[in-house]
């Protein structure tokens, strides 16, 4: 595995997440982080993928996300980053946006940690907009 080092590990994650679901692969392996892990679990936990593991120890560490099972179709249809390193976006509770009518999600870093739109609203709290999946 090449080790370059990407300016917005976010972005790198979710352009892996795409390609793997375009060329119909049924898993992607990461470079490890705290905030990938966290995207991962909100993923599942909305059932857009099957599960996502963290295999390695210490600086080795990679995170693996199972998107789906082999004889089924992936739950992704479309994953894009909204905030970039050069361009943030802020929100408050009440500008955040339901992705196609509630069935897509939105995730956003808030003071709380990382949740849906959905759960920052009923928080009335806003944060920074992470991507959003459908």
């Amino acid at each position: 595995m090449n080790n370059i080092v990407s300016t917005d590990p976010i972005a790198d994650m979710l352009t892996r997440l795409r390609n793997a679901v375009a060329i119909r692969k049924s898993e992607v392996n990461l470079p490890y982080s705290k905030l990938k892990t966290e995207i991962a679990k909100l993923l599942k936990s909305n059932n857009f993928i099957n599960d996502f593991r963290v295999i390695g120890e210490k600086t080795s560490k990679t995170l693996i996300i199972v998107i789906n099972d082999s004889q089924t179709n992936p739950r992704i249809t479309e994953i894009n980053r909204l905030s970039s390193p050069g361009r943030r976006i802020y929100v408050n509770s009440q500008e955040i946006k339901r992705e196609k009518r509630g069935r897509g999600l939105v995730i956003l870093s808030t003071s709380k940690g990382l949740m849906s739109g959905e759960d920052a609203q009923k928080l009335h709290i806003g944060g920074e907009l992470i991507c959003k999946v459908y």
